[in-house]
């Protein structure tokens, strides 16, 4: 047997596993393509802000006495090690502007958090580090987007596909837009960055309701992973909108990143013509032909505190959330009848701070009062969330996720049903709230393995091990015959 410790609250929980299970760590198993070394970071930032890919040169786009926004993505996103993507392409950025003779009362910083709270000031100072942070936070000139300010949003109407589209004022009205992103593996949409980063970020919930929702995300081009599903076309109708209506292209810096969150590659210029080449270079690191047969166990953990915050690993429904990721990055790899089984602490703690919303959400849910008999039933109640003025009073001044953003995660939640034959929770305290989302639960690992041999898989499966799922930037797993470039 083979001793594997996977991830459970703020540890670990341990499993024997048979000798034959196979494992896969991002970054290890299959080595990332080579990052940029760090005393070459500089000068590729330098020259490829000073080679944009489909559009004009900063020089070009500036002058003194322009107005420019620097747009750059949450906590959520990316690291904040002294040499990220943030802090490195900010800094040449701003020298750059320098060099035009634009002085620094005629930038403002916007950081495009979307749906998700606010930073705090402790958070934003984490992301852009002290010269940034100092430089521009004290005369407030850094800011997060507030998708519920509509003294501060433009209606851009409705695009060619009949969805709706905002954006930020700010941005709106600037000379020069110029967004900082992550061509980072993501489950909605295969990559952040490029026009995610505007249709999402800079955007109001009724927009986001033109894809993070069941009509798009059940589609079945949206599992696996991919960047031709609809949810990534949405995202560039929405962002080239947006750039119409202002009369301007955003000026994209994007890094490929790779498991530890250092550049692979940075491409800078206009995201319709730069998005395809950084995904190129990023279908290497994130798209993994590595599986040489299909999995019948899929084991992992989860810890209480990841991608979105404290209390994603309990909260019922987030937890949903994370599985079902796991389906979108994995199901390449997955049998007919494939099982997962995870670890989670699933005691209720629901964060109330962060989502004051999910209590009820779950209770609606539960109670079936209102005849949700599957999780994108609760999608009809979009609109009753989405502007409960103590919700969003919540999202506005305290940091709190704003209440559509739960109906995203309920959409994504019933994937994980959806695609596998059973998911097992171990090690729960309060299994109740695992099998009220349809799910087993047991105390270890090696009862649910057993449970699931003698119910699902077999006697002799083929398992894999996934440790670190949640804490190491996730792979997007293949079988080794298929092609990664044409992802």
């Amino acid at each position: 047997m083979k001793r594997f410790e996977f991830e459970y609250g703020a540890g670990t929980m341990s499993a024997e596993l048979p000798d034959d299970t196979d494992v896969f760590i991002p970054g290890e198993t299959v080595s990332d393509p080579p990052c940029i070394p760090e005393d070459k970071l500089e000068q590729a930032y330098i020259d490829s802000i000073r080679h944009p890919i489909g559009m004009e040169t900063l020089d070009h786009l500036a002058n003194p006495d322009s107005k420019v926004t620097i747009i750059f993505p949450d906590i959520v996103k990316g690291g904040t090690q002294p040499t990220s993507h943030r802090k490195m392409a900010i800094r040449v950025i701003l020298e750059e502007l320098g060099r035009i003779g634009l002085p620094d009362e005629n930038i403002l910083m916007i950081c495009s958090n979307g749906l998700h709270p606010k930073n705090t000031q402790e958070e934003i100072h984490k992301i852009l580090g002290d010269d940034i942070f100092n430089r521009f936070w004290y005369k407030h000139q850094i800011i997060n987007h507030d998708s519920e300010d509509y003294n501060h949003l433009v209606d851009c109407g409705y695009n060619e596909a009949g969805d709706r589209v905002f954006l930020n004022k700010y941005v709106y009205d600037s000379d020069v837009a110029i967004m900082i992103g992550h061509t980072q593996g993501n489950p909605y949409g295969g990559y952040s960055g490029g026009y995610k980063h505007c249709a999402t970020g800079l955007n109001h919930w009724r927009s986001i309701a033109a894809h993070h929702v069941p009509a798009v995300m059940h589609k079945k081009d949206f599992v696996p992973v991919s960047t031709h599903s609809t949810m990534r076309h949405k995202f560039d109708q929405i962002g080239q909108w947006q750039e119409k209506s202002m009369d301007k292209k955003f000026f994209c810096c994007d890094a490929v990143l790779d498991s530890q969150s250092r550049q692979i590659e940075i491409n800078s210029g206009w995201a319709k013509e730069m998005q395809p080449i950084a995904w190129k270079t990023a279908n290497k690191r994130t798209f993994v032909p590595w599986a040489k047969k299909k999995y019948d166990v899929i084991v992992f953990g989860m810890p209480q505190k990841f991608h979105y915050g404290d209390g994603m690993g309990t909260d019922p429904i987030m937890m949903m959330q994370a599985l079902s990721a796991q389906v979108i990055r994995d199901e390449r790899i997955m049998s007919d009848h494939c099982v997962f089984i995870c670890s989670s602490l699933c005691n209720g703690f629901f964060n109330d701070n962060r989502w004051p919303y999910m209590r009820e959400l779950y209770k609606d849910w539960t109670e079936d009062k209102l005849n949700m008999n599957k999780l994108s039933d609760m999608n009809r109640l979009g609109e009753y969330y989405a502007t409960n003025k103590e919700y969003i009073r919540r999202y506005r001044y305290t940091n709190a996720f704003h209440p559509f953003h739960g109906f995203s995660m309920m959409a994504c939640a019933g994937l994980a049903e959806k695609d596998t034959s059973a998911i097992y929770i171990v090690g729960a305290e309060k299994p109740g709230y695992a099998r009220a989302m349809g799910l087993k639960t047991r105390a270890t690992f090696e009862e649910a393995l057993e449970d699931a041999k003698k119910k699902f898989v077999g006697p002799h499966p083929n398992i894999l091990a996934l440790p670190r799922t949640f804490t190491t930037m996730s792979a997007h797993l293949m079988m080794a015959d298929e092609d990664p470039s044409v992802q």
